[in-house]
């Protein structure tokens, strides 16, 4: 299954929604068909966003949905006719969905204090790595790292987080992952407003450490090196 969760449409509407997408064998002739159904979150909700990231973590035989950063509209009470429109960095809270019952929680750790959008996010069991994003704030792309520990555990669950110093300043990249082990390409993304990242680089996860090594970028085109 694949989950869809907010986004910002052309009309500068910002959703909440959470979506599960998933393909469907039944019947004798084993046709394959798309079924999207919304899913109903109860408890600490996170509010509309968009450029966030979703991952899943596995931890003592459960599993969970981790939603993190993400940017939506200035609190109306803050905003004016100029600033109708404005959006902020959503706050630095760490949302655990529990697809199963559909609840939601939120969690505040020290280690997170500044909000995150367009970052990366890589997961393997009970982790999850936060690489780079742009903060509205600063107007800058720390090249930050962060590694989230999710144990689901009988009861509450336990978050933990931990300040690496191996990122790399990067926002807005695509990454793609490669075959059944835990290596990643990740493609593109800025580095400023004003500068693409033109190279690539390879993210391998192994059981306790991320590793980030440079990878030869391809020829790119024309198109690409003079586009957005």
């Amino acid at each position: 299954s694949y989950l869809i969760h907010g986004g910002r449409t052309p009309n500068n509407e910002i959703s909440s929604s959470l979506y599960m997408l998933t393909m469907d064998s039944r019947g004798c002739n084993r046709k394959l068909t798309l079924c999207c159904k919304e899913k109903e979150l109860v408890g600490e909700l996170p509010e509309a966003r968009y450029g966030h990231t979703m991952s899943m973590v596995q931890s003592h035989g459960k599993t969970a949905c981790v939603l993190f950063g993400g940017r939506t509209f200035m609190p109306a009470g803050e905003r004016t006719t100029e600033s109708w429109n404005s959006v902020v960095d959503c706050p630095p809270q760490v949302f655990l969905f529990d697809l199963e019952f559909g609840c939601s929680s939120a969690h505040t750790l020290p280690e997170l204090s500044d909000g995150q959008s367009f970052h990366l996010a890589f997961a393997r069991e009970d982790c999850v790595y936060f690489l780079g994003g742009h903060s509205i704030t600063s107007d800058c792309r720390p090249p930050r790292l962060h590694r989230l520990r999710v144990e689901l555990l009988q009861g509450s669950p336990l978050l933990s987080c931990e300040t690496l110093h191996t990122g790399i300043s990067i926002s807005s990249a695509i990454t793609t992952r490669i075959g059944p082990s835990h290596r990643y390409i990740i493609l593109g993304g800025y580095q400023s407003d004003s500068q693409k990242r033109m190279g690539c680089s390879m993210v391998v996860l192994d059981e306790k450490e991320i590793h980030i090594e440079p990878l030869e970028p391809p020829k790119w085109t024309q198109d690409i090196v003079h586009s957005r």
